[in-house]
């Protein structure tokens, strides 16, 4: 079964540049793959939407457009344990990207006055600049720590962003040739086991499931039952633990990016 990501996206999303997350894609080799869902666009090729034609690059912004609004849209529906914003720095960000001056975001926001709001940006320039230097330490640290573990990157979509993250790539590894040993496109062995190794095991299971695809959820349990026996659980863990969505009547279900 072809897996919907050639590439990890998430480990391509967490270690791009800013220039590159700017972008919201990256080139690789002879495509476009847009950093918040895998989608990939192949250079050399014109591309048509709405009875307009585009080359590869300028499609792949049409793609981020459309799909996701904007790279700051995407980001800022991100949860806040993963942009480390309160809900009120969320909210400030989300007027401000919107063109609105101090008096208006006041206005809307119905807090203080607009001396207030120009107190808020101030901090919100020191969280920039604080952001700034710790990303340079990080990025000098780097080329000194050669002891430094490569921890599991956590997809963009996770709301519960707590210790079971906490594991390292070559943990990972392990994970995956115990519980997979036929391989990672094969059957489960074992699903009661630890939170942090379901985590691995559902994020493994995640990548069967194609990007931009609705399924039914006949569809769900015929992609799950060759995984695993109990796939009714697996379902409802996957949905959980924020890899897939679906529609409150059970309808429709969707990878989540």
């Amino acid at each position: 079964m072809r897996l919907c990501l050639v590439m990890d996206v998430l480990d391509l999303f967490w270690n791009a540049s800013m220039e590159q997350l700017k972008c919201g894609y990256v080139e690789d080799g002879k495509d476009y793959i847009c950093l918040l869902c895998g989608k990939k666009i192949e250079k050399g090729i014109i591309y048509q939407e709405d009875g307009v034609f585009y080359e590869a690059g300028r499609y792949m912004r049409i793609h981020i457009e459309k799909l996701h609004g904007s790279v700051f849209e995407y980001l800022i529906h991100l949860d806040k344990r993963i942009t480390g914003l309160t809900d009120h720095q969320n909210s400030l960000l989300r007027l401000f990207y919107q063109g609105k001056s101090d008096a208006e975001v006041q206005k809307e926001m119905e807090i203080g006055s607009a001396s207030t709001i120009r107190n808020h940006r101030f901090v919100l320039k020191e969280k920039e600049r604080q952001a700034k230097v710790f990303l340079t330490m990080m990025e000098l640290l780097k080329e000194k720590d050669d002891h430094a573990p490569g921890f599991l990157n956590f997809h963009q979509t996770a709301t519960m962003v707590d210790e079971r993250y906490n594991i390292t790539q070559d943990e990972r590894d392990e994970i995956l040739k115990k519980q997979f040993p036929q391989g990672v496109e094969g059957p489960l062995k074992n699903f009661s086991i630890k939170e942090k190794q379901k985590l691995v095991v559902l994020q493994q299971i995640a990548k069967r499931f194609q990007t931009d695809e609705i399924y039914s959820e006949t569809e769900v349990n015929q992609l799950l039952k060759p995984i695993y026996h109990d796939y009714v659980t697996v379902r409802r863990y996957l949905i959980e633990y924020d890899f897939l969505d679906r529609k409150v009547d059970g309808s429709q279900y969707w990878l989540k990016k």
